[in-house]
């Protein structure tokens, strides 16, 4: 199914009367129901009155074709970071009310490790249990720095989200400086152990930043912005039209 046409049974249409008689002939015509006007989407006729109207050059910017498949990608990003930022602002909060009562859980964490190897668990071995008791052995400030860093992390997430969901140009400049500043550590924790979870989170945001870089032309690439204005405008409707295809 054409992406513009599922994306308009599910937004609906977007209709324009350009004010340019000659342009204005090209995307309205008369049906036995009325008239009707090309959808600045699918480019299908829709029946009613037009949703806007005025000179050609202030239509709205619908995106379409690979704008639209664009603006998928970038809020299939958006989710995976809000998801993201949700988990890190979790981690922060259980992080910051945990640091007033660490030495206390640490008494009971070391109680309760005999208990463990009378179940088979090889405790002095165990990685998992080294982490969790250096953890509890921190200072109540230290902690505190953490759950700070980790609210921050997720903060950078979530302004990530925003403007990589409303498909604004700043979002895509921010988006690609934040996940490039974190790729040093990713790929660090992965020479350490790799796991499914760090492997997928190194590809995602490698391909992300690629993608961004090249597909919205940022930093001067691939033409920069104004060949990135300049492919949206050629597969706007009113051009297409105006050009007499």
């Amino acid at each position: 199914m054409d992406i513009s046409v599922l994306s308009c049974g599910l937004r609906g249409h977007v209709t324009y009367a350009p004010d340019e008689a000659d342009l204005r002939d090209r995307v309205r015509t008369d049906t036995p129901e009325g008239e009707a006007w090309r959808c600045l989407r699918c480019d299908d006729f829709v029946v009613g009155d037009p949703h806007g109207s005025g000179p050609a050059g202030q239509a709205p910017s619908v995106p379409r074709g690979r704008a639209l498949r664009d603006e998928l990608i970038m809020r299939f990003l958006a989710v995976e970071r809000v998801l993201r930022g949700l988990v890190f602002v979790a981690a922060g909060v259980v992080v910051w009310q945990f640091r007033d009562s660490r030495v206390h859980l640490r008494e009971v964490f070391r109680e309760k490790l005999p208990v463990l190897s009378q179940l088979g668990f090889n405790v002095g071995d165990s990685k998992i249990v080294h982490t969790v008791d250096k953890a509890l052995g921190l200072s109540g400030t230290a902690l505190m720095w953490i759950a700070v860093a980790l609210v921050a992390y997720a903060a950078i997430e979530l302004i990530e989200a925003v403007g990589l969901w409303l498909g604004h140009r700043w979002g895509e400049y921010f988006a690609v400086i934040a996940t490039s500043a974190f790729l040093p550590l990713e790929i660090y924790e992965i020479s350490e152990k790799v796991t499914v979870l760090r492997a997928g989170a190194l590809l995602i945001n490698v391909a992300a930043v690629v993608w961004l870089v090249w597909s919205k032309r940022l930093f001067g690439v691939n033409g920069g912005a104004a060949a990135y204005r300049a492919e949206r405008e050629t597969e706007s409707i009113l051009t297409v039209r105006r050009a007499g295809e």
